[in-house]
């Protein structure tokens, strides 16, 4: 039986990426990889198959010995878009508009 560990330094970054970086910022930096590339690896580590129970906003990657934050990953992938990290959050309770109906106005001038 082999080690998966023992041969992880061996592969390419994006098949064991835990063995080769231990932030979203390692993976921001590493000129390397391609855009493409380091999406995939934000991305999976994102997903919630690695989320922790009962703190969905940690992520633990196998292989790594820390915790990684959701927030983290998430504004890794929101440079890899261009997005700057100041936009306000969308503000909710706005006044809802009405559609106007043509036919509606017709109907109360002739009642």
């Amino acid at each position: 039986m082999t080690n998966a560990n023992t041969n992880a330094h061996n592969l390419h970054p994006i098949f064991h990426p835990a063995a080769h970086y231990d932030s979203p910022r390692s993976v921001l930096n590493d000129n390397e990889l391609s855009t493409p590339e380091k999406r995939i690896i934000l991305s999976s580590w994102a997903s919630d198959m690695y989320a922790v129970e009962s703190c969905p906003w940690l992520r633990k990657i196998p292989g790594m010995s820390h915790t990684v934050r959701l927030a983290d990953i998430l504004a890794a992938l929101r440079k890899l878009d261009g997005d700057n990290d100041n936009d306000d959050p969308p503000r909710g309770g706005g006044v809802p508009m009405r559609l106007r109906r043509p036919w509606a106005a017709a109907e109360r001038r002739a009642a």
